[in-house]
């Protein structure tokens, strides 16, 4: 059985949230993920013998993720979400498993960002947080979405996992 070592912080004080609760929907969809034949085939573990996954998701707001953008990755405006797949976009030559952990990387999220698109799609704000970090899940795994055909699988695959946590999401 995979053991998840999983870190949160919420830099965002506008917003409170239920860590413990998140962090236990991510280990769900996480490891839901982890299942699907599709997803078996392609990720970016399948060649590495592991225990651990570990990876980080940071919650912040829309200037940080802004912030980010234009430091790390040369572009000037905030992001709803920002993936860091350091094993999946890591040459094979350098990628490692250290005592049994891949360490995936970070996913960022605006918070803000995610209330306004909540409620521009109508739909609750936790809903539309679970379909962020399913996206950035799919990310860590090494899946991108730079054609309609793979940006489809990556959205069908997070739709499955959140309907695994009782979230039926039709709003893309």
């Amino acid at each position: 059985m995979i053991k998840f070592n999983l870190d949160f912080e919420n830099i965002n004080n506008n917003f409170s949230l239920d860590i413990d609760k998140i962090k236990q929907n991510t280990i769900k969809i996480f490891d839901y993920l982890l299942n699907l034949p599709e997803i078996k085939q392609e990720f970016c573990l399948k060649e590495y013998e592991y225990k651990t996954l570990a990876f980080d998701i940071l919650f912040c707001d829309g200037e940080k993720t802004h912030q980010i953008n234009k430091q790390y990755r040369n572009k000037d405006y905030s992001a709803d979400i920002i993936t860091f797949a350091v094993f999946a976009d890591s040459d094979i030559s350098e990628r490692f498993v250290l005592d049994g952990e891949i360490n995936l990387g970070e996913i960022i999220i605006a918070l803000d960002k995610i209330d306004s698109q909540s409620k521009e799609k109508q739909i609750s704000f936790e809903n539309e947080l679970y379909f962020f970090i399913s996206h950035g899940i799919m990310h860590l795994l090494g899946f991108d979405h730079q054609t309609e055909k793979d940006f489809d699988f990556v959205v069908n695959c997070q739709k499955k996992s959140l309907k695994n946590i009782g979230i039926e999401y039709d709003k893309i």
